[in-house]
């Protein structure tokens, strides 16, 4: 019997992303990893909570992405919250590039996750809520889940 593996296997999502942020559109870019770092993304030791993306000389880069050193890395560990290169087509750059500018739209790093044992990043385009739309958004929530509760019990 053969058992099939998922294709994606997610490592870290960015919770506090969909919390603060409308999230628009999603891209899948590849991320330039060195090998302790990869040892250690595969450990789960990814923090995305105050992470961003942003273009510079027509490509893109991840900052404040907390990777945790590899624990028997040694010498060849790498600073944790170093800036990293992430890979795209450059028309899909400066597409977000000129989306980013025009309608003050952010780049955030929704998850991070292997595809075919590649690293792999979900950038989400996105915009800013305000307080009064994280608001709305825990009313629905909390009137979806008194709904489901009496759906339960009455049938």
């Amino acid at each position: 019997m053969i058992v099939q593996k998922p294709q994606e296997q997610a490592v870290a999502t960015n919770r506090k992303a969909y919390h603060d942020y409308f999230v628009l559109e999603e891209i899948e870019a590849g991320i330039v990893l060195c090998g302790t770092e990869v040892k250690s993304v595969r450990q789960g030791k990814v923090n995305l909570k105050d992470a961003w993306c942003n273009i510079r000389d027509g490509e893109i880069f991840v900052n404040g992405m907390h990777i945790s050193p590899y624990e028997q890395g040694n010498i060849f560990n790498r600073d944790p919250l170093r800036v990293r290169k992430l890979l795209m087509h450059r028309r899909e750059i400066m597409r977000l590039f000129g989306i980013t500018r025009q309608q003050g739209l952010t780049l955030v790093p929704l998850s991070v996750y292997f595809n075919k044992g590649k690293a792999k990043v979900k950038v989400g385009l996105c915009k800013g809520k305000k307080l009064y739309d994280k608001r709305d958004v825990q009313a629905d929530r909390d009137a979806k889940r008194s709904i489901e509760r009496a759906m339960k019990e009455r049938g």
